[in-house]
Formats: C-alpha cells, sequence, structure tokens
C-alpha cells in the first residue's frame, strides 16, 4: 500500500498546478488585451503623427506672417536663414528670386546672408512669395523673363530734387 505522505504530497502538488494553471490563464488574457490595446495606440499615434505634418505643410504655405511691432503698429516678420529656406524650398538662384521680388541680385544675397534687412515696402513681396509653390514661381519667373525689363531711375536724380525743394 502507497505511503499516505506521498499520496498527500502528490495530491498537494496537483492542486497546486490546478491553481495555478487558472491564474496563469488569467494573465495570458490580460496580456493579450494589453498588447492589442498597445498596438490599438500605436496606430493611432502614426495617424495623428500624419495628420501633424501635413497640417505642418499646410501652414507653411501661409501668406503672411503679422506680428505687432514696436511702435504698436501690425508688421511683417523677417529672418535671414528663413529667406535663404525659402529660396531653397522654391529652389531657384538668387538672382531668380531677386526677379521674382524686383530688387537687385546684391540685395537678395545680403538679405540671405543677414548682412542687410529688407525695407517695409519690401516685406509684402516677400510674403507674397512665400505663399507660391513651386510651379507658381516658375509660372512667374517665365512670364517675367518674356517682358522687357523696366530701366531702372537714377537715385541721384532724387537726391537732387530734394535738395533743390528746401
Amino acid at each position: 500500500m502507497p505511503n499516505f505522505a506521498s499520496v498527500l504530497k502528490e495530491e498537494i502538488a496537483r492542486l497546486a498546478r490546478k491553481q495555478a494553471r487558472g491564474e496563469i490563464a488569467a494573465l495570458k488574457k490580460a496580456s493579450t488585451q494589453h498588447r492589442s490595446d498597445i498596438a490599438a495606440l500605436k496606430r493611432s499615434i502614426s495617424a495623428l503623427e500624419q495628420q501633424l505634418k501635413r497640417a505642418g505643410k499646410a501652414a507653411g504655405r501661409k501668406v503672411a506672417v503679422v506680428t505687432e511691432g514696436k511702435d504698436g503698429r501690425a508688421g511683417l516678420r523677417f529672418s535671414a536663414k528663413g529667406f535663404g529656406t525659402l529660396r531653397k524650398k522654391l529652389d531657384i538662384s538668387a538672382a531668380d528670386m531677386a526677379l521674382l521680388l524686383g530688387v537687385s541680385g546684391q540685395s537678395d544675397y545680403k538679405w540671405e546672408d543677414g548682412k542687410a534687412r529688407p525695407r517695409a515696402s519690401q516685406l509684402p513681396a516677400i510674403s507674397a512669395v512665400r505663399g507660391l509653390g513651386k510651379r507658381e514661381v516658375t509660372a512667374k519667373l517665365a512670364e517675367l523673363a518674356s517682358k522687357p525689363a523696366p530701366k531702372p531711375k537714377p537715385r541721384a536724380a532724387k537726391a537732387v530734387t530734394k535738395v533743390a525743394a528746401e
């Protein structure tokens, strides 16, 4: 006849395994649910990141950035780095950018290097170029190239007129 102690020991081990299997099954079920929740959250994050990228690209096409100036008037902001980035984004040369803005190529170079800043009267033209895409810029450059260049007015004549008026 088997030993009573060994039978009791085997029965206790069997019951412990049965109870552990029940606990493990509940944990496996919870773990599976958590994994599927995590996968759904990852998909949601990916979709939101794509929406954010699209919104960022759409926001980059705004025509003007209006800010409050020191004197209380609304004005347009200008940064040399942003100006250079804009030209590179449009994939045009500095001379073409100058042609679009109606300024000299030297002015464009100095603005981009940060050695000079555009006049307030030139900021709306820069702002208008910010709102254009590559195709629009190419079309506008083709249109400007087909027109004859206007003759620049001499600056000395203006200075003489001012002196004579005083």
